[in-house]
């Protein structure tokens, strides 16, 4: 299943949402020339109930009602895949369906299908939650708590300022020194390598050493020690605001996601609080390999 063609390799998990239609676009503006797997997983009855209720009438035992469920929904999955694949096409891609039956557990299918096509990166589009309502286990989180690849998760709707600068856009890097911040400068440097990067220093009050990078932005620490996560991911946000950065890229150490979500975790406070497009890199991936 593997694809021969070159450049970069995109997983885009698409559920035929407006979110999941705006990724689309933002990503092909951010990664232009990519392929792309539009990929769809469906959980059964994925019929509407208008659907479910003609069909129930229409067959004549359960049996027949289960194998009309089945195949009406796997039809519909793939149209809507479809429909992806040709949003793609229009922004520049070249794309093919991927469709998948699940019982859930999407998070760690896609992330499977991730490493079974090879992906260089995964896409999914979010809906801007935040607080409690992103405590919740929305599939964006999931996606990037199992996930052994990058993944871009794009925030729906984006201001149109932030809008203007997917095409040119700098990248600013979340830059500590660690082992997952070095695997994150890399992997921007191999997906945006038109890019203007921006490594930018969180000072949290930590007296080690940190490595300097050129054009290295040094940014004092403002909040308190309960909210570290969130006041770095605000940092970063208005030096995104500042550079006029197309995205936010940060390292993931690979905790589990509800640590991550409690303690608030710079990867995670980025997500639900940066308002613009994040590209979050495990470094686990790094480790094992």
């Amino acid at each position: 299943m593997v694809d021969e063609t070159p450049g970069t390799r995109v997983l885009l998990c698409y559920d035929g949402s407006l979110p999941a239609g705006a990724a689309i676009e933002v990503a092909a503006r951010l990664l232009p020339g990519a392929h792309a797997w539009v990929t769809l997983l469906w959980t059964p009855p994925f019929a509407s109930d208008a659907l479910r209720r003609r069909l129930w009438h229409g067959t004549r035992g359960l049996d027949d009602f289960v194998a009309a469920i089945e195949r009406e929904g796997d039809a519909e999955a793939r149209r809507l895949a479809a429909m992806g694949v040709a949003l793609a096409g229009t922004y520049g891609w070249r794309a093919e369906p991927l469709v998948r039956r699940t019982y859930g557990g999407e998070g760690l299918q896609l992330g499977e299908i991730a490493e079974e096509v090879d992906a260089d990166l995964m896409v999914v589009g979010s809906r801007g939650l935040s607080g409690a309502q992103a405590v919740l286990g929305s599939v964006s989180d999931m996606v990037v708590h199992y996930a052994l690849r990058p993944v871009l998760v794009v925030p729906h709707p984006l201001l149109q300022a932030e809008r203007d600068v997917l095409d040119v856009g700098r990248v600013v890097v979340g830059w500590d020194g660690s082992p997952a911040a070095r695997t994150t400068w890399d992997t921007v440097a191999r997906l945006f390598p038109d890019r203007h990067v921006v490594p930018v220093h969180v000072e949290d009050g930590d007296k080690h050493a940190v490595p300097t990078l050129p054009g290295l932005v040094e940014v004092p620490f403002a909040g308190g020690h309960a909210q570290h996560g969130r006041a770095v991911a605000a940092a970063l946000a208005r030096q995104a605001r500042t550079h006029q950065a197309a995205l936010i890229a940060v390292g993931s150490q690979g905790h589990s996601a509800l640590r991550e979500i409690l303690l608030g975790s710079v990867a995670m406070a980025t997500l639900h609080h940066a308002y613009r497009p994040v590209l979050v890199v495990p470094h686990r991936r790094a480790a094992a390999g």
